[in-house]
């Protein structure tokens, strides 16, 4: 009996281990083709040892623009750069552990760890590489996850002003979702990306596009050129779980700084933004905040960026104004 018992157990082993093989080089075969189809835009700057990809293009005031969740530069270069970089030197970036650009540490790295870069470290490994590209007291946009980047770049680094789009920015009552938890686990965070990478299909892919742009829905052409092949690679799943489970925290502590931050803020956020609620986030820190103008959009969701883009343009062109760089 004992015997069959061993037997068994190694078959099945045997076969778990079959499938894992199948699992991973699926995933493999598919990492490759996203990086195929989508390769970097920009070019790669060095912050101790670690590289940070970014796109400059236009000239003008220096105005960074910063990624949400589940995202990299693509979500701005789709069309929103082409309508700002008339007047405005924009650079942009893929956050630590997304896109193409490295972790800020190694411990962010690997199948098991747990803990995502906070934004103090994200801002200040973006700003170390803007400083490098030449970048001086920029205008700072961030939108959604992005937004606590930003603020956290403008509470210890050099910024003439902020824009922050849909931004999570306060702490939140409840709980994140059910797979940010599985993921954000070091089992989960190990076991469970290698099968996302290797069958989500296209309707997965569009399911989840639509629900971040509802109510409205996405461009012609978003899902195609975004890269979301990017965002499924292990990798990148693993670091996107990790910075949202662990933000919370970061942003508590943040807010206790964000009455002394009194350069120009501006502030866009849609009312029916289920994502990041407008009532959680922008308007207590309206509130907060000594010097920010909050701009809510009626009827819009979570990418105003995309969906109502003039809004956020007049907010750049305000927040220029403001700190007196136009």
């Amino acid at each position: 009996m004992a015997a069959k018992t061993l037997i068994a157990l190694a078959a099945a082993a045997a076969f778990l281990a079959g499938c894992t093989a199948l699992v991973d080089r699926r995933a493999d075969t598919k990492e490759a083709a996203a990086r195929a189809e989508y390769p970097p835009l920009g070019q790669f700057v060095e912050v101790d040892g670690r590289r940070v990809h970014a796109l400059v293009t236009g000239s003008g005031p220096d105005l960074v623009l910063i990624h949400g969740a589940s995202g990299n530069m693509r979500d701005f270069t789709f069309r929103f750069v082409d309508r700002v970089k008339d007047r405005y030197r924009v650079i942009v970036f893929d956050r630590p552990g997304l896109g193409y650009t490295d972790h800020a540490a190694d411990r962010y790295a690997g199948a098991f760890a747990r803990q995502g870069e906070s934004p103090a470290e994200q801002a200040a490994m973006l700003n170390a590489a803007a400083e490098k590209l030449g970048v001086r007291n920029p205008i700072v946009l961030g939108h959604s996850y992005g937004g606590s980047v930003a603020m956290a770049w403008g509470l210890d680094h050099p910024a003439a002003a902020l824009v922050i789009v849909s931004g999570a920015t306060m702490p939140w009552p409840g709980s994140l979702g059910t797979s940010y938890k599985v993921l954000g686990t070091s089992l989960g965070g190990a076991v469970v990306p290698p099968f996302v990478t290797a069958f989500a299909g296209e309707d997965t892919i569009a399911d989840a596009v639509a629900g971040i742009f509802a109510p409205q829905t996405a461009p012609d052409g978003y899902i195609d050129y975004v890269g979301t092949g990017l965002t499924l690679r292990r990798a990148s799943l693993r670091a996107n779980a990790r910075q949202v489970n662990t933000l919370r925290p970061h942003v508590v502590e943040m807010s206790k700084r964000y009455p002394t931050l009194d350069l120009p803020v501006e502030l866009v956020h849609g009312d029916t933004d289920d994502t990041v609620p407008l009532d959680i986030h922008s308007q207590p820190l309206n509130a907060l905040l000594p010097n920010a103008n909050l701009t809510v959009l009626p009827g819009i969701g979570h990418m105003p960026h995309h969906v109502a883009p003039e809004a956020v343009t007049a907010a750049i062109d305000r927040a220029a104004r403001r700190a007196g760089v136009r």
